[in-house]
């Protein structure tokens, strides 16, 4: 249905307080109590025998309640967690060394170099994990199928509008494909007439591209036309209502994450009312919990509706056809990585690496030019050692090589690097290449010529980025964000229901790359551990607070069986 039809304890006895006695006396009284003798020397006796009786309770309780944190101290002075200074003897001169606590410093490097040997002598390796990782290990039980899912929602001619919902979309590629597709949802859901999406222009992705440029509009109207009406612009006689200009239509401020019933209950009535209403920005003002046919229109904008603009669907399929031929010899599967190793991604992270005083400086230029002040707020405080270990920092080029050469991708490995501008390029990735010689980037893929296009637009960019990951055999992401979350649930959508991804725990490598000494074998075993944890978690089902974006089963999909059934269905409707 459309619009508002869709939906202290005291003694007897009182005793005057008596001055206190004489040394002399105290002494006499003693030496009197000594000798055994009399009912005093007894009183005290028993006195005596009742406070030791206390003192050894309230010892042995003391005991008790300290032994949890006598423990845990004594675990972090093992761990090195307590920063204890380390003292050692040099030249008969005490030389004092702050001990760092375990994963807190970035140590990649003399990790490389122990175990560079070890992988050079297993480089031609006949067991590379790109021909053997979850083989046979799912077997495509879901298939897609928002066509009986949506079916119920669609009508052959879509009722009167209520009005025209003005949306803008703000941040990169894949934070403005989030606000898209949920500003269909909640168009479907007001029975509104959706304008194409405004993008701003953020002061971090400083793209200019508009809607058409980064999407097929003709082919995203064209897709949602029985269940939303999607207009370019305001049509002329509305906006002479608002004196010509979009700025006069209100902008109503939506609380993130707001449900569905918000929007029914406070959206709905000012539309109707005025007939234009404006949200911007949008991102994240649709909560990932919302009813099942509020879900399928968001995945038939999202997996359906939303494709490329041709420019950049027709430079991406060449891009994937080079990296398809460029891995024949294993098949023409290839790995993607998602690397976030930009400036910026580095500055925002607070994280130090091998720069030195250097690096901070540039760091803390880069977090002012991008974030004015927010970094220099009275209180902040700057840890890296505990953002390291935390696993907030961004992998580096070399770390990312490192797992997957543990994990068991050899030299012979096609791999795609999707990123923007890597720090210091020429530094930190030249051991991945030395790592991985059939390495890529969109820069080496595509020629000059192709890519001028697109220079200067990120957003385009990331399209190119995100096609060529997209069909890999295997992407590895590193640090989160929109682009791995839209592409993980875009490769379980289309690969049968597994996303084949790899999600290193950042934390555990953190501990492992600050270890210099670690041998191979142990730290193959902790990388194919990470790697059967990945596999595992390849194919997980939605949870109610998760997004259907990533996790499209079962919201966007069915069981086999099901699908079958449902298709056979919807064909059979189509004839009636």
């Amino acid at each position: 249905m459309h619009g508002l039809s869709r939906l202290g304890s005291g003694s007897n006895r009182s005793v005057s307080p008596s001055p206190p006695s004489s040394p002399r006396f105290r002494h006499g009284r003693y030496k009197s109590f000594s000798g055994g003798g009399g009912r005093g020397g007894k009183q005290w006796a028993a006195d005596r025998i009742l406070f030791v009786l206390i003192s050894t309770v309230f010892r042995r309780k003391g005991v008790l309640l300290f032994a949890p944190l006598l423990y845990i101290a004594g675990m972090l002075l093992y761990m090195g967690l307590l920063g204890f200074d380390v003292l050692s003897l040099k030249n008969a001169v005490v030389v004092v060394h702050r001990r760092s606590p375990p994963g807190s410093v970035y140590r990649s490097p003399q990790v490389f170099q122990k175990l560079w040997p070890y992988m050079e002598a297993e480089s031609n390796a006949s067991n590379n994990a790109l021909m053997t990782t979850w083989n046979l290990k799912m077997q495509h039980d879901w298939k897609p199928c928002i066509n009986s899912i949506v079916s119920n929602t669609g009508f052959s001619e879509l009722p009167k509008s209520n009005g025209y919902l003005i949306i803008e979309a703000n941040g990169g590629l894949n934070q403005q494909r989030l606000s898209i597709c949920d500003a269909v949802a909640v168009a479907w859901l007001l029975n509104a007439t959706l304008v194409i999406p405004i993008f701003h222009l953020n002061s971090v992705w400083r793209d200019s591209s508009k809607f058409v440029d980064i999407f097929d509009e003709e082919y995203f109207i064209h897709a949602l036309r029985n269940h939303v009406n999607v207009v370019k612009e305001l049509p002329e006689d509305v906006l002479q209502r608002f004196d010509n200009n979009i700025s006069n239509i209100v902008n109503l401020r939506v609380k993130g994450w707001s449900s569905a019933a918000h929007y029914l209950q406070k959206v709905l009535p000012k539309l109707e009312a005025m007939g234009a209403v404006r949200i911007a920005p949008f991102s994240n003002r649709l909560a990932y919990s919302v009813p099942s046919n509020v879900q399928g229109i968001r995945c038939l904008s999202n997996f359906k509706a939303m494709r490329f603009a041709e420019p950049i669907r027709t430079l991406a399929d060449k891009m994937v056809e080079r990296m398809v031929k460029n891995s024949s010899h294993i098949g023409g599967k290839y790995v993607s990585v998602h690397l976030r190793f930009e400036m910026d991604m580095v500055a925002f992270s607070c994280c130090e690496y091998d720069g030195g005083e250097e690096e901070k400086h540039e760091m803390d230029i880069a977090r002012e030019r991008s974030w004015r002040g927010k970094f220099r707020r009275r209180g902040r405080v700057i840890r890296p050692g505990a953002n390291r270990m935390d696993g907030k920092c961004p992998l580096t080029p070399l770390e990312v090589g490192l797992m997957l050469r543990g994990m068991g991708f050899d030299s012979n490995t096609s791999v795609f690097v999707a990123a923007g501008n890597i720090y210091k390029a020429e530094k930190y990735m030249a051991p991945l290449k030395q790592m991985f010689p059939l390495l890529e980037t969109k820069d080496t893929l595509a020629t000059p010529e192709e890519l001028a296009p697109f220079k200067g637009h990120s957003s385009r960019l990331a399209a190119l980025d995100y096609t060529v990951c997209l069909h890999s055999e295997v992407f590895v992401t590193t640090q989160g964000g929109n682009f791995p979350h839209f592409l993980i649930g875009h490769r379980r959508y289309l690969f049968g229901g597994h996303a084949k991804t790899i999600k290193p725990d950042k934390r555990k490598l953190a501990l492992l790359f600050d270890s210099p000494h670690i041998r191979w074998e142990t730290f193959k075993r902790q990388m194919k551990d990470m790697l059967r944890h990945s596999d595992v978690k390849g194919g997980e089902l939605k949870k109610p607070s998760a997004s259907v974006y990533t996790f499209p089963m079962p919201d966007c999909m069915c069981k086999q069986t099901e699908a079958t059934s449902a298709a056979a269905n919807a064909s059979r409707s189509s004839f009636e």
